[in-house]
């Protein structure tokens, strides 16, 4: 991986992570001040508490991003280390699927006339599940790429020996 590609990539995850924190200093400083009165539309506090909570596992998978990409820079992406952060982005993916699943849960009562809105949103949800499994797969293969970077290894220390 390229120094520019690793530089606008982390640019990227700051914005995103500086954005997330923004977001949730709004949503904690509404929940706190109460100046935002409910109308009855929808139920805010419940929406705050999960947007916070979506921004959390979102934070989560961009430091996992993060400390992976200082692995591929560093080239010991393919070690037993790299499974933590992998399993990280795909328990933030999972917990972020659930939060959404929330969200359309909290959003349906209010979508009875149009109940395509609420099949939409769970749509997205399962999409993201969807996501999830697809970086599963990507651990796969990095479990047989470290597996083979392991025998490569053993097969290199033979050869050694031998010569």
């Amino acid at each position: 991986m390229g120094k520019l590609t690793v530089r606008a990539l982390r640019a990227v995850l700051v914005v995103v992570l500086a954005g997330t924190v923004f977001v949730q200093a709004l949503m904690v400083w509404a929940l706190v001040s109460g100046n935002d009165p409910e109308d009855g539309s929808l139920p805010l506090t419940p929406l705050r508490v999960i947007t916070i909570l979506g921004m959390v596992s979102v934070q989560v998978a961009l430091v996992c991003v993060w400390r992976l990409v200082t692995m591929v820079r560093r080239g010991t992406v393919f070690s037993h280390t790299a499974f933590r952060y992998v399993d990280g982005v795909i328990g933030a993916m999972v917990a972020a699927a659930l939060v959404w699943f929330a969200v359309t849960a909290v959003n349906a009562p209010g979508q009875r006339e149009d109940p395509g809105v609420t099949v939409i949103m769970a749509g997205v949800g399962v999409a993201i599940l969807g996501v999830a499994l697809i970086v599963l797969v990507l651990r796969m293969l990095l479990a047989q790429a470290v597996a083979r970077d392991v025998e490569a290894a053993q097969m290199q220390a033979e050869l050694d020996e031998v010569i």
